[in-house]
């Protein structure tokens, strides 16, 4: 396999709440490696956050927390619909 470059597109949300969701699993708990145990896959998962962390200026934003939930409503809006939001943290994180 070459080292040709592979690019993935996010919304700015999709961006923010991934990038969130990889910070604390990554560096704020063990998470990481109870979900991912091949190490191999740890590689893309630092070259995706390190890329998001460069490009969200809005993780240095002292309002960070009001538009990290912001994202996260506008992205289950946008995946169930106004009223439809799933009830339990399983399924809406």
């Amino acid at each position: 396999m070459d080292d040709e470059a592979i690019t993935i597109k996010l919304t700015r949300d999709q961006a923010l709440v991934l990038s969130d969701w990889l910070y604390r699993a990554m560096f704020r708990s063990d998470d990481l490696e109870g979900i991912v145990s091949d190490r191999a896959v740890w590689s893309p998962i630092y070259a995706i956050s390190g890329t998001l962390d460069k490009t969200l200026s809005e993780v240095f934003m002292p309002d960070y927390g009001p538009r990290l939930e912001a994202a996260k409503q506008r992205l289950r809006v946008g995946l169930y619909g106004e009223g439809d939001e799933p009830t339990s943290p399983a399924e809406g994180g």
